[in-house]
């Protein structure tokens, strides 16, 4: 059976959505991002494919034991996680002992129990500012944030485990920008406060939440001096985990997920207000620190090694998340 932290999460939930539907999950999460609202929406989803959910955080080393021998879990898809730049700036500690001190306990239990298949969500973060485009998996990785750096730190704990190199098959997956949401229209991107993330601010501008999204930076070294980013759509992200849960090669694996096509912020903006036919008034301010021009993924290892392409367009993507957004406001 197949356990999955940080379930209820954006990620988290749509691979719940879709992974081994002649089969149970069990999610454990903390609801420290979302709601047990998306629980609901899951089981409505799956219909008769059973979820068991578990409100539990993976530093509950003795709870998380129970679980996984109860269950007898024999595969891990690790998403929780605490995920804000800005905040693990300003809480960098915080953000260590949530993420990396969390992870290490989880995978202490995957080792004890012998648990062979472990798939780890990690990020393009970890390849900082971009020496070279497209990012393959051997660029060089240097973080410009905690986040980022924890992300480093995690995939550290899996290389240099030897009982995970020789005894497990380990696929560390770096995401570059999912957005989107699941064609149901019932789960999508729904964080909880104020959104960190550009397409979710979007949405509430959309909705009149917001007067106007923030673009920071309108000077860089991109056809429109806005920043340029690998947007994929979250189905396609999930199409890539189903495609590493079924490779089950020793050892650990790292893979890109992304698209290869980078889009700036004001491509993302008009592309969305041209296919829901709705404004979305936006104003250029100053850069963030920390933010680079250009970050886009070579996708190839993913395509020869796992088999798996995106398919799905900025269109797509656009279109779904506000679906999403509009039914579920």
């Amino acid at each position: 059976m197949i356990l999955i932290t940080g379930g209820l999460g954006f990620i988290g939930s749509h691979f719940a959505a879709e992974a081994c539907k002649d089969s149970p999950l069990v999610i454990v999460d903390n609801l420290s991002n979302t709601t047990l609202n998306i629980y609901h929406k899951l089981l409505r989803i799956r219909k008769k494919n059973y979820i068991f959910f578990h409100n539990t955080d993976i530093h509950n080393y003795a709870e998380m034991e129970k679980i996984i021998q109860f269950y007898k879990i024999n595969s891990v898809i690790h998403f929780a996680g605490l995920k804000s730049v800005g905040e693990s700036v300003s809480s960098p500690a915080k953000y260590y002992y949530n993420n990396v001190i969390g992870s290490k306990s989880l995978f202490d239990l995957i080792k004890i129990n012998n648990i062979q298949n472990l798939i780890f969500s990690s990020s393009a973060t970890v390849y900082g500012k971009p020496q070279k485009l497209p990012l393959d998996e051997s660029h060089p990785i240097r973080a410009t944030n905690p986040y980022g750096q924890n992300k480093i730190d995690i995939e550290n704990l899996l290389i240099n485990d030897s009982y995970l190199k020789n005894n497990c098959s380990v696929k560390i997956l770096r995401y570059f920008n999912p957005i989107g949401a699941h064609p149901s229209g019932v789960i999508g991107e729904s964080p909880k406060g104020i959104p960190n993330n550009l397409m979710p601010y979007i949405l509430k501008v959309a909705q009149r939440v917001y007067q106007k999204v923030s673009v920071f930076g309108n000077d860089y070294d991109t056809h429109d001096g806005t920043g340029v980013r690998d947007y994929i759509h979250i189905m396609d992200l999930v199409a890539g985990h189903i495609k590493a849960l079924n490779y089950q090669k020793k050892g650990v694996s790292i893979f890109n997920l992304g698209t290869g096509q980078g889009y700036s912020v004001l491509d993302l903006i008009k592309t969305f207000e041209r296919v829901n036919h709705i404004s979305v008034p936006f104003e250029l301010v100053n850069r963030r620190p920390g933010d680079v021009a250009a970050v886009y993924a070579n996708p190839f290892k993913a395509e020869s090694v796992l088999d798996f392409k995106a398919k799905r367009t900025l269109e797509d993507m656009c279109r779904d998340a506000w679906i999403f957004a509009k039914d579920n406001s």
